[in-house]
């Protein structure tokens, strides 16, 4: 039997091995043991603090989150829906957001200057007609070409743009075109609740300094979406798509839930976010160009108010919800999280005045740093300790014992988080109506850890060399999935 000093301590007394190295390897060993603490030590805080607010802010509590004002109080919305090269998805996407019970709102479809046909589907399917106005460019953009509305659906707006500046581009010609004083940022290949606007708006009337609201996104594939509308919910087929439906539970049910009841939330997802028109035009709009956009200007939004000394609340609110296809082959997976993770260090440097800044607080004394720290740098410290380990065992430097309980330690602490997220799911959302689904979701949260945890870590690893080297970043073609459609 091991004594215990055995266990806790790297074993690197080896007759072969230096005194210097073998204080380097116990160093950093304890570095990587050091860092895995604290990162996993933020998400249970994050998680506690979520689990204190959720049973408040869900369906449990219907009456809490359906307006219980007078209709003409409620604010007017403008959708704005980006599209390029969207023809498979559009109708599908565009009919689902026209069936929004909200009393005021209007869709604005901007189609991004793309090469097929998702033009003259638009036209077709909606019988679109051109209907001249002027613009008044509030913020930079392409150049709008023209602006169609539909003979069908008096609300429904179509912005034909040069291509230029990418999804910020296309955000900012909608957002000059809109006429609500409220708008939600939404993606073509997205499905909303019909009760997703009430229930986020909500929050701009309770607390009237907010200046920005994001919702939940799941995962459509594996569900049924009828004429626009979700019929039933289910797990996509593929490894890829449920090890994706984890990855969303745990960043919306903890980490944003958390973040936003700190006033610290760094990020709403581009796919579904309610944004005070005005303050976002006053920050300058989308930063065109740019891979991280909707993180940016939430991050933007943040500082422009802070700078000011201006009242100011983002939030997460977790009960409406957003339903977004998911790439289910490798490549394209692949591609998004490069792109995210170039995004993320593009923006984390961007704004780094805000880390540790005098006034800036939790934001910039916790928000920042773990960023930086549990995201950021994550992929570095991942990759680098595992080859650390494979070299230590290739030497026969480490106990297998103790190799063995740092793996299986490192391991339950990711079952922790998976299964506590699942268990949150199960008791306030039950979205998933089988029980064999959420048996199925924990049996692929044990799986993700073989393989897929470090092919992920490896492709967000890439993301960083890409960014150090400045290479041109692209977002490049997406395979989209439509077997969800019907």
């Amino acid at each position: 039997m091991p004594d215990l000093n055995d266990l806790l301590a790297l074993p690197l007394v080896h007759d072969g091995v230096a005194a210097g190295t073998a204080l380097l390897l116990t160093s950093l060993y304890l570095f990587f043991l050091i860092y895995q603490v604290l990162v996993t030590g933020g998400y249970i805080s994050l998680n506690l603090i979520a689990l204190t607010m959720v049973r408040r802010v869900t369906r449990t509590g219907r009456d809490l989150f359906m307006p219980q004002v007078y209709e003409h109080d409620l604010p007017g919305v403008s959708i704005i829906l980006t599209a390029f090269n969207e023809e498979s998805l559009i109708v599908t996407s565009v009919r689902s957001l026209l069936q929004q019970d909200y009393p005021d709102f209007e869709l604005v479809v901007v189609h991004d200057g793309g090469t097929d046909n998702t033009l003259g589907v638009m036209i077709e399917a909606f019988d679109m007609v051109p209907a001249p106005r002027a613009i008044d460019y509030l913020i930079p953009c392409a150049t709008i070409r023209s602006v169609y509305r539909s003979r069908t659906h008096a609300n429904l707006i179509m912005v034909d743009k040069v291509n230029g500046g990418g999804k910020a581009d296309a955000n900012n010609a909608g957002i000059n075109v809109a006429s609500k004083p409220l708008y939600c940022g939404m993606d073509a290949d997205s499905v909303l609740e019909r009760n997703s606007l009430l229930r986020v708006v909500r929050i701009f009337l309770e607390r009237p300094h907010t200046v920005a609201a994001g919702g939940t996104v799941r995962i459509v594939n594996g569900c049924q979406v009828r004429q626009g509308e979700l019929v039933s919910t289910g797990l996509p087929r593929s490894a890829l798509g449920c090890y994706q439906v984890l990855e969303y539970l745990r960043a919306f049910l903890f980490g944003r839930l958390g973040w936003s009841q700190l006033n610290a939330l760094l990020i709403i997802s581009g796919a579904f976010g309610v944004f005070d028109r005005q303050a976002v035009i006053r920050a300058g709009g989308y930063q065109r160009g740019s891979l991280g956009e909707d993180m940016e200007l939430v991050v933007r939004l943040h500082r422009y108010h802070l700078e000011r000394k201006l009242p100011y609340s983002i939030n997460f609110v977790p009960d409406p919800v957003c339903w977004t296809d998911a790439p289910e082959d490798r490549a394209t997976l692949r591609k998004q999280r490069i792109r995210w993770q170039r995004g993320l260090l593009e923006v984390l440097t961007e704004h780094r005045s805000l880390l540790f800044k005098r006034g800036s607080g939790a934001i910039g004394w916790l928000a920042y740093p773990f960023m930086i720290l549990a995201e950021a740098l994550s992929p570095v410290v991942e990759i680098v300790g595992l080859v650390f380990t494979l070299i230590l065992v290739l030497l026969d430097l480490i106990n297998p014992v103790s190799l063995a309980l740092f793996l299986a330690a490192n391991i339950a602490l990711g079952l922790v988080l998976s299964a506590s997220a699942l268990l949150l799911e199960e008791r306030s959302f039950h979205v998933y109506p089988r029980y064999r689904d959420t048996l199925q979701l924990f049996g692929w949260a044990v799986l993700e850890n073989i393989g897929y945890r470090q092919l992920h870590s490896w492709w967000r690893l890439v993301g960083t060399w890409h960014w150090i080297r400045g290479k041109e970043a692209v977002w490049g073609a997406m395979k989209r999935n439509t077997d969800w459609m019907s």
